[in-house]
């Protein structure tokens, strides 16, 4: 089933729709809205995007939150979007919630290894009590560019509600391969491709799109194949 994050596309609420009714796509991933984030539209403007939204259709597959991002390094602040995420997941039909796992900022490996995995079992802990399954992807913090770590952090957390979201262009931007070593645990994936120059349409770059996308297949994943082309606009 193809899906997108069209906020690649567009801002608003009404041109994401748009973008993915004219391409025919049923689901659609949601990361911000008139370059709002999902947790951050004001409980007065949310209902709005939810009829939306209803209206279209369209299935909402996965909230691509900011938790642990880039903005959010290890030693900031414990700030938990959560309860607003995942109260807004129930109303839109969906359990998935992406994450990653917290850029370093100055610490040892050792402590930068054992902070990211409390914060994000803590995380996990309060994603089962409220419904939702957590997505890693594999791109920035602690578990986002190694396969070895991320197995780690699942075993570790050794929660049901943390699975991993695999993304084939950022391991071109990154600069690694771990598909075939995780694979087992892949929950949902974003399809975009990427060179040494940056992003590009898929299957014009050099991350192996046919290559990922048979591995997966011949590995069981019947999940969505969400696009994300990274082309036309930065949304964040």
């Amino acid at each position: 089933m193809l899906g997108g994050l069209p906020d690649d596309a567009a801002h608003d609420i009404d041109g994401q729709i748009s973008v993915l009714t004219e391409l025919g796509w049923p689901t659609i991933e949601l990361r911000t809205i008139d370059k709002a984030a999902i947790a951050d539209i004001t409980d007065e403007q949310f209902p709005s995007v939810s009829t939306a939204l209803s209206d279209s259709g369209l299935h909402v597959i996965c909230l691509a939150s900011r938790i642990v991002g880039q903005a959010r390094p290890i030693t900031s602040a414990f700030r938990d979007d959560l309860e607003v995420l995942a109260k807004r997941a129930r109303l839109l039909g969906t359990r998935y919630v992406r994450i990653r796992s917290y850029p370093n900022d100055g610490l040892a490996e050792s402590s930068w290894r054992a902070h990211a995995i409390a914060r994000v079992g803590a995380l996990a802990d309060r994603a089962e009590r409220q419904g939702v399954t957590l997505l890693h992807e594999n791109s920035s913090g602690w578990a986002g560019t190694n396969a070895e770590r991320m197995l780690d952090l699942l075993e570790e957390v050794g929660s049901p509600a943390l699975k991993l979201l695999f993304d084939t262009g950022n391991k071109v931007v990154h600069g690694y391969d771990l598909l075939s070593d995780i694979i087992g645990h892949v929950e949902h994936v974003h399809v975009k491709d990427a060179d040494p120059n940056g992003y590009t349409i898929p299957g014009d770059g050099s991350a192996r799109l046919v290559e990922c996308v048979e591995l997966l297949k011949a590995n069981g994943y019947d999940g969505t194949w969400s696009l994300e082309p990274r082309l036309a606009i930065v949304p964040h």
